[in-house]
């Protein structure tokens, strides 16, 4: 599968039309926001504006640029993502304020239907080897470079793993955000 590069995905608005986000990649490849399986986009924050509502929807946002923003969930619990590339889960019915740590921030999230999958992202730093396994859907590359049979990755561009290509090489100081989705059975 080529390289998906974040420049050449359109920017969109956010399903309350609050901010901008640029879809990267859905399951299936046709759907829309209310049957996709899976979604990863890489979302602009540069207002305090509250996060959409996605009933049924479990999320995963990282701080990919910025001083990031504290997150108010259901005016109780309130998470400081303000740590670059450090994953956070929550529940895309949730009512989330936002409070900016600093000026605009881009994130990378991945919504994953509950009733069907299950999801997750990891941060990868080590250099050398990545293999992935079959859950992975994508990788994206949020620091330095990694190396794909298709060719480099740089910062901003995501890979989808195929059977014949399953690894990629670290180079040092990259970062691997690694998306993993599983199908409940």
């Amino acid at each position: 599968m080529p390289i998906i590069r974040l420049d050449d995905c359109l920017a969109k608005p956010w399903k309350n039309g609050l901010g901008r986000t640029r879809e990267i990649a859905a399951h299936p490849s046709n759907a829309g926001m209310d049957d996709f399986l899976w979604r990863i986009s890489v979302a602009e924050v540069d207002s305090a504006a509250p996060f959409s509502i996605f009933p049924g929807i479990d999320r995963v946002i990282t701080l990919l640029d910025g001083d990031g923003f504290s997150m108010t969930l259901n005016g109780e619990r309130t998470h400081a993502l303000t740590t670059p590339c450090a994953p956070f889960a929550f529940a895309g019915e949730a009512q989330v304020a936002v409070a900016l740590a600093g000026g605009p921030t881009r994130d990378f999230n991945l919504m994953v239907r509950r009733s069907q999958a299950r999801g997750d992202v990891r941060a990868c730093r080590d250099a050398g080897p990545l293999t992935v396994d079959d859950a992975v859907v994508l990788v994206y590359c949020a620091r330095g470079m990694i190396d794909s049979a298709e060719g480099p990755l740089r910062a901003g561009d995501a890979w989808r793993p195929s059977p014949h290509a399953p690894l990629l090489v670290m180079q040092p100081d990259a970062v691997a955000l690694v998306a993993r989705v599983e199908v409940a059975t």
